[in-house]
């Protein structure tokens, strides 16, 4: 059975470049923190305001629900890849570039994480700012902005070529 066609080729097209070039900058800014740094470490960017902190994180978001349990990194990638199905199917359906560039973010920060999940048993984090309490990557930063993004979507007034009939 075929795959029925998108809505906008074209909006699919996009995101899926959107989720290839967060997916890229993701793993290529970890395989270099990765083979410049262990933790510890510290390395500053923008003192005081920015540094690279090398961290494992083996939970999900901000490194809640982590535990040592050798399933859970396995358990949290299969549910990215659930949700990764979910926003595919959503993506095909877009019509609109402000919903179809977040998706792709979303998507592609999200294959950035679970890749790690089965790589390594958790996500290599090491963006800290100073005064936000979680270290983070390029992956979760696609994520939030694209979840952001979908929200403040979500608040805008439909347009004439929004609305219909």
């Amino acid at each position: 059975m075929a795959l029925p066609r998108p809505r906008s080729s074209r909006l699919t097209v996009l995101a899926g470049a959107c989720a290839v070039l967060a997916l890229v900058l993701d793993q290529l800014s970890k395989a270099w923190i990765l083979a410049v740094m262990q933790p510890p470490h510290s390395m500053p960017v923008l003192p005081p305001v920015l540094s690279f902190d090398l961290v494992w994180n083996r939970g999900v978001t901000f490194g809640l629900l982590s535990s040592h349990a050798e399933f859970l990194p396995y358990a949290w990638a299969a549910l990215a890849s659930l949700i990764v199905g979910i926003l595919l199917r959503w993506l095909w359906k877009v019509e609109q570039l402000l919903v179809a560039i977040p998706i792709g973010m979303i998507i592609g920060g999200a294959i950035g994480n679970v890749i790690d999940r089965f790589r390594f048993g958790a996500v290599v984090d090491f963006i800290h700012v100073t005064g936000y309490p979680w270290v983070f990557n390029v992956a979760d930063s696609a994520v939030v902005v694209g979840v952001a993004l979908l929200i403040w979507d979500s608040f805008k007034k439909p347009g004439p070529e929004q609305v219909r009939n």
